[in-house]
């Protein structure tokens, strides 16, 4: 769970760092380098572009910094990480600013290159630091003599969840994690030592009552089935999901330990892909939806009045989809089938379907449909890669056969998936199913390598109008 309030105060102080660096750095440059240029006469040579460069350069600096994943970081912030981040960024803006404007000045001697980069270098590094300094150690500082909180609700009050509460009380109370209360499970033993806020009935409710930030599910007998209702049931809300790790979870590397002191835990809400990736991953989405929904839309045009005149109804097709956290969202594509093609109710579709109209068909073939999809990337409910999104109904039976279906929710939903390229199309609950697993396993890889091989082959896909 991301701590938005304080990402808005790093955004506000890197802003007022960046300029406070371009400011000192463009002293530096008139005056070192203007009064060389003229000897020992005290001439200050106006630049005419400084206005510019001073609206620019925050800008480039803020560009940099969402790049890198810093602003995707919670409030538990590494200082080792936020030190080496704030150095790797600092490089890259000053390189980026020496190739935009260093290298057009007339300068007495080349050596003035070199000294104006490590100039701007210990400039952005130093000063970009210090301010973070400030506001991670204000941050912890408020943590440690409970001004902030993190409010924290364990599920269960046995012999784990007293095992969890040690912890948090004497191990992790420099992280201000707090227990707010416990959930009572059916077969749990309560003491009067635990606040318990209910039973596992009244989840929901706790939930919108108390401002959770995350929930621990430390049962000490639960089933597999039994856990996967519960992140169903929390998957909703914006919080973070751990639970204490068993056996499979160590053996299959899916224990994530976030501090030494701490005992680890699997944490269901955190991507594996790097921060700083999916920085790129969202740029790259937004930036590919603008130049696809701008290219193909001559192609959109046509497929629209091709679409009016094949059968008599609507040009587009919305339908509710489950995305990320849980969450609805409406879908758009092109219609492909006639009026009336679920009056009876849900029904997946198969190659020969009668309901699928016959320029359908077609669109069906090349995906040409699904180009609406890019209106849905560019909003935030999609991205060009990840799994794809379901309705409710067929998510319901899905669950029955593979209840782990909800960890997918974890991620953002996608137009290319690698499910359909292994499997083709999905017409059945069985295949769906399949598909679900090749979702899991890229969840657990994503990377924007992986991300690229999955355009490769779902192009090509495509191109063979295999996408039926």
């Amino acid at each position: 769970m991301i701590d938005r309030k304080n990402i808005i105060y790093y955004i506000v102080f890197d802003w007022v760092a960046a300029t406070i660096v371009w400011l000192l750095f463009y002293a530096f440059r008139r005056v070192v380098n203007d009064m060389a240029l003229f000897g020992d006469m005290p001439i200050f040579t106006p630049s005419f572009n400084f206005y510019l460069s001073m609206t620019l350069y925050p800008v480039m600096a803020l560009g940099v910094h969402y790049l890198s994943g810093f602003y995707n970081r919670s409030r538990s912030r590494s200082r080792l990480l936020e030190l080496l981040t704030t150095l790797i960024t600092a490089v890259f803006i000053s390189l980026l600013a020496y190739f935009s404007v260093m290298i057009d000045d007339v300068v007495t001697s080349y050596t003035f290159y070199y000294k104006s980069f490590l100039v701007l270098l210990v400039l952005q590094f130093s000063i970009t630091y210090l301010f973070r300094l400030i506001l991670t150690s204000r941050s912890y500082a408020h943590l440690r003599n409970g001004k902030s909180i993190i409010p924290v609700l364990v599920i269960g009050t046995g012999r784990m969840a007293q095992k969890v509460t040690y912890d948090l009380e004497h191990k992790l109370r420099k992280y201000g994690r707090s227990i707010v209360g416990y959930v009572k499970m059916d077969d749990d033993v309560v003491t009067n030592d635990f606040l318990v806020l209910g039973s596992m009935t009244q989840l929901d409710d706790i939930m919108q009552r108390q401002p959770i930030h995350s929930v621990i599910i430390a049962a000490d007998t639960l089933e597999e089935p039994d856990l996967y209702a519960i992140i169903n049931r929390l998957m909703k809300y914006d919080v973070d999901i751990q639970f204490p790790p068993r056996s499979f979870e160590i053996l299959t590397g899916r224990v994530r330990l976030h501090d030494i002191d701490s005992t680890p835990v699997v944490t269901l809400t955190q991507p594996s892909m790097a921060a700083w990736q999916q920085s790129v991953k969202r740029v790259f989405d937004i930036l590919m939806s603008l130049f696809a929904l701008v290219l193909f839309l001559p192609i959109m045009v046509y497929v629209a009045v091709r679409v009016k005149r094949d059968s008599p109804g609507p040009i587009f097709y919305k339908q509710e989809r489950i995305g990320k956290d849980g969450r609805p969202f409406y879908m758009y594509k092109f219609r492909t089938m006639y009026v009336s093609a679920e009056q009876n109710g849900p029904q997946l579709s198969s190659q020969n379907d009668e309901r699928i109209t016959p320029f359908g068909a077609i669109m069906r073939k090349y995906r040409l449909d699904e180009l609406p999809q890019f209106w849905n990337i560019l909003k935030g409910d999609m991205s060009v890669v990840g799994p794809r999104p379901e309705r409710r109904y067929f998510i319901n039976q899905i669950e029955e056969k593979a209840p782990y279906y909800c960890l997918i929710y974890k991620i953002q939903p996608g137009l290319l998936s690698w499910g359909p390229i292994k499997i083709g199309y999905s017409d059945t609950v069985e295949k769906m199913v399949e598909r679900l697993n090749y979702d899991i396993i890229y969840m657990d890889n994503m990377t924007l390598l992986n991300d690229l091989k999955i355009m490769i082959y779902s192009l090509e896909v495509i191109i063979k109008g295999r996408g039926m």
